[in-house]
């Protein structure tokens, strides 16, 4: 076994998109285990947008990363020493390691996986990114059939979850992907009923029209994951009583802290606020962090969906720690298709 392990951390806070000069991959030696902790090869972690806002050094609702700090990250591995009697040696375990080939936490941080899928699940569809489109869509969301549903980056791990819940729950379920390619998929794979490509409309006017005649009933959920010009398409089009999760904005998030709103622009939010109020519409932002209590249920009901075939998923990997840094920049500028994942070897 080696003695040594490998991390990439925070080099410099990046100013808006970031660049590989923000990162250093370095080397530690394995620390020594106290009492109830495990030590954790890991086999892959997870790339996910949230990891742009831990970069900014600015006020959220989570700390950010220090410079010099290794990059936060959930992941999989196989334990390889333990000091807790809820592990052994062999056995396979997921937490926030981090973006390092190894990872050492107390066994109380940890979950054991048992499951025969594969591991890499619990990084995406049955982990914290198909969670936060379950509970999104049907806590926030609260779909009703017949009805329409619009969801962006909808071939992603959050969006493709939200499309294919709602279209078992009866309906209409309207994608907006990036690419004709993504577009094929969210239909083919994901089961979607329409499938818009934002960057064939150069702004929020042409994009509106498409949506227009993708949904001629109007939207009555809009699970947002984009903001930026498909907000703004979307919102006229929205009927009353309306609900807009909340999950994400990762068009503004190279812009910092505050890009949600200044990508949008001050103009555009007296319009926000009178729809709002004249549509009666239910706006709900979420950490999903902050309602783990529902994942038991979200695995009783998708995990024996996922085991059977019946909801799919898709995972884009990259090989190899000194990757990941390109991987997070390209999934930022949505050059992944599916889940993004860094597999280590």
């Amino acid at each position: 076994m080696t003695d040594i392990m490998q991390q990439i951390t925070l080099a410099a806070r990046p100013v808006g998109a970031p660049k590989a000069s923000d990162f250093a991959l370095i080397e530690r030696p394995l620390p020594e285990l106290a009492e109830g902790e495990v030590l954790v090869k890991l086999h892959a972690f997870s790339l996910d947008p949230y990891m742009r806002g831990r970069m900014d050094d600015a006020k959220s609702y989570a700390a950010p990363v220090p410079i010099g700090g290794v990059m936060e990250a959930g992941g999989v591995g196989e334990v390889i020493a333990s000091r807790s009697a809820d592990f052994v040696v062999g056995d396979i375990a997921f937490g926030m390691f981090g973006w390092a080939t190894h990872g050492c936490l107390p066994a109380r941080e940890l979950r054991k996986l048992d499951s025969p899928l594969p591991a890499t699940t619990a990084l995406g569809v049955l982990g914290m990114p198909g969670f936060t489109g379950w509970y999104g869509l049907t806590e926030l969301g609260r779909p009703k059939a017949g009805e329409t549903l619009v969801v962006a980056a909808a071939t992603g791990p959050v969006g493709s979850m939200v499309g294919q819940i709602a279209k078992a729950r009866g309906l209409r379920t309207v994608a907006i992907a990036g690419g004709a390619e993504k577009c094929t998929l969210a239909l083919e794979k994901f089961g979607f009923d329409a499938a818009i490509d934002h960057r064939a409309h150069a702004d929020a006017r042409s994009l509106r029209t498409a949506l227009a005649e993708a949904a001629p009933k109007g939207i009555d959920i809009y699970f947002e994951n984009v903001g930026g010009k498909v907000f703004e398409a979307v919102l006229p089009l929205m009927n009353t009583f309306g609900r807009i999760p909340v999950c994400g904005m990762i068009s503004g998030y190279n812009a910092g802290a505050l890009g949600g709103v200044e990508a949008q622009g001050p103009d555009k939010l007296p319009l926000l606020w009178r729809s709002i109020l004249v549509k009666q519409m239910s706006v709900n932002g979420f950490i999903i962090s902050n309602h783990f209590e529902h994942y038991p249920a979200f695995l009783a009901e998708v995990a024996p969906l996922v085991a059977t075939g019946k909801l799919a998923y898709l995972e884009d990997i990259a090989d190899g720690l000194a990757n990941a840094p390109a991987a997070f920049m390209g999934m930022l500028e949505g050059k992944n298709t599916g889940k993004q994942i860094v597999r280590l070897g």
